[in-house]
Order: C-alpha cells, then sequence, then structure tokens
C-alpha cells in the first residue's frame, strides 16, 4: 500500500508463472483437442505407420496428466490399448488396460456409454492376450451398461457380441459362441456399412464349426459362411479407406486356411491399393 491506496500485489494471492493460478491452488484442468488427436492418429494408420501412431499417443498422454485432464487421458488409453492389441505388446496393452479401468471409477462413469465402450475395449484386449475369463466379466459389465442406456448403437452392441464371442469360443463354449455371433450379425445389419463387420462374425463362426465339428464334419457349413462373408465383403458399400484395409488384412488369413486363396490374395490386394493410396 502507498499513499492509502491498495495495489493488486496488496490483495491478490502471488500466482504461479506456469499455471497463472494462485500459490497452492489446484490447477484447472487444461482439456486435449480430442478430435484433432483422433485424426491425426487416423491418418498415421491410414498409411500403417504405426510408430508414428504410438509416439502421437504417448505424447497426447503426457499432455493429458500434466494437465490434469482425465477424460482425454481416457479417450488416450483407450486408443493405445487398441494400438497395443493390433501390434501385439501384451504388457503393454494390458497394463494401459488397468489404467483405463481405474480411471473409469476415478472419473465415477458408472453407466455411461463411456464406460460401455471401455469395458469392451479392454475385454478385447484382454481375450487377444488369453485372459479370456477376465475378458467374459469385462463383457459382462458391458452388456449391463449398454442395457441400461436408453438406446444403444447397433455397432456398440454388435462389437461386443461378436468379441465376447471369441472369448467364449477360446474357452470352448461354442454354442454360446455361436449363439452371440449370430447376434453380432443382426446388430451389424442395423448398422450404417455393417457389412464389413459381419462379414468378420461369418468368419468367426466358420473357425468355431471347425474347433467344435471338425474341418470334415463341418465342411458345408465352413464353405456356406466363408461364402457369405466374401459376398458381404464384396457387396459392401463401406468406404474403402484404412480401416477397410485393415478388415481386409484381418481376414485374408482365415480365407486362405480354409483354401479360398484367390480370394484372400484378392483382399491382400485391395488392403495394400488402400494403404498406397493413404
Amino acid at each position: 500500500m502507498k499513499n492509502g491506496v491498495l495495489k493488486p500485489e496488496d490483495y491478490l494471492e502471488p500466482a504461479c508463472l506456469l499455471c497463472g493460478e494462485p500459490f497452492g491452488a489446484e490447477p484447472k484442468p487444461r482439456p486435449i483437442p480430442q478430435r484433432r488427436v483422433l485424426e491425426k492418429l487416423d491418418e498415421y494408420r491410414d498409411r500403417r505407420d504405426y510408430p508414428a501412431a504410438e509416439r502421437h499417443l504417448r505424447y497426447w498422454l503426457e499432455e493429458a496428466l500434466l494437465g490434469r485432464d482425465k477424460r482425454g487421458e481416457l479417450v488416450v488409453r483407450n486408443e493405445l490399448i487398441g494400438h497395443y492389441r493390433k501390434t501385439g505388446a501384451r504388457d503393454k496393452a494390458l497394463e494401459q488396460v488397468d489404467a483405463a479401468l481405474a480411471l473409469l471409477d476415478a472419473l465415477d462413469f458408472g453407466e455411461t456409454r463411456s464406460a460401455g465402450t471401455t469395458l469392451v475395449n479392454a475385454a478385447t484386449a484382454c481375450s487377444a492376450f488369453g485372459e479370456n475369463e477376465r475378458a467374459l466379466a469385462l463383457f459382462e459389465r458391458a452388456r449391463a451398461v449398454y442395457a441400461a442406456l436408453p438406446k444403444a448403437e447397433p455397432a456398440l452392441l454388435g462389437g461386443l457380441c461378436n468379441n465376447m464371442a471369441l472369448a467364449c469360443q477360446a474357452l470352448g463354449r461354442f454354442d454360446e459362441a455361436m449363439a452371440l455371433y449370430e447376434q453380432a450379425i443382426a446388430h451389424m445389419g442395423a448398422a450404417e456399412n455393417g457389412e464389413p463387420e459381419q462379414a468378420i462374425s461369418y468368419l468367426n463362426m466358420a473357425d468355431a464349426v471347425e474347433a467344435a465339428e471338425g474341418a470334415e464334419a463341418g465342411e458345408s457349413r465352413i464353405f456356406a459362411l466363408l461364402d457369405r462373408a466374401e459376398a458381404l465383403l464384396r457387396e459392401s458399400k463401406a468406404p474403402r479407406d484404412g480401416y477397410y484395409a485393415f478388415v481386409c488384412e484381418k481376414c485374408a488369413p482365415c480365407f486362405d486356411h480354409h483354401g479360398y486363396f484367390l480370394t484372400a490374395q484378392a483382399l491382400r490386394e485391395e488392403a495394400q491399393a488402400i494403404y498406397e493410396r493413404a
């Protein structure tokens, strides 16, 4: 105070030069630009530049942590789960699963759509790395979340059923798996451009028939399922983008395994052409 006049420094708490908040105050969260993060991630994936995709996600994870942005952190960790699942990095994937599930509790997301998506994502990663009992428990939690929503998107339900079926199949619960595949196909039939996902479910069913009955006994059923999957991929109006290329690469080994060599080769060539255009 000078000459009886108060100056700001006389009544304001000193502020931190880095965050601008008064000393001792909890900084406000600084949200990351989620849409921009995901759009750039799609660019890397379309080019199959997986190292760049990981660096990108790791950078924004640190930004979310520094900015105390738990919602943004959950988005990035979900993407890291999928990234590490696709690249086969088991320990890194399961580390992100644990962190994402802990965030659901911290955010108190409970019965929200985001909770269901995270649970399915976590369960799918667990199943991919052989933790099928844990996966089924997470899938059941996700199914309860979706059932409580006013309206769950068909694509979400289709993904849940297909991936839950894979966990059942891995545990030898073939009847449950087949019923879930049928549900997945029905849900994806109501989703826009759901044909590629339906094709994946039909191919999974072919593998389930072989595992349950044997290749020779189940031959006619297997070939019928493969024919249906092939037709769906061929006739689909889904955009020929990076995701469609990923589906083609994912389906090709199954066609190869069952002797559909020309179909498998055509899918690989289509995927390669899509990546070259990206």
